[in-house]
């Protein structure tokens, strides 16, 4: 029997979310944002709080696949909001 190939997982964030929607469904994302703080000299969940991931890494001049890509891994690590 020929097993099936792997499909990748369904990203958890994508770049139209809002930085509100990103640490409401997954907490530990928050804490990515946070270490951004410093890098951009201004508080994202502060400032940016209600534009799209892709918007603040415009913004902020930040690499957005390296921005999906931890907010991600964080996402998958930590604890999401029940449904």
């Amino acid at each position: 029997m020929r097993s099936m190939p792997e499909t990748p997982a369904e990203p958890l964030i994508t770049p139209d979310m809002t930085v509100l929607d990103v640490v409401s469904e997954s907490p530990p994302a928050a804490e990515v944002f946070c270490r951004y703080d410093s890098l951009t000299g201004a508080c994202i969940c502060c400032n940016h709080l209600f534009e799209t991931v892709a918007d603040v890494a415009h913004c902020l001049g930040l690499d957005l696949a390296t921005l999906l890509g931890e907010l991600e891994t964080a996402a998958r690590s930590g604890t999401r909001r029940p449904e």
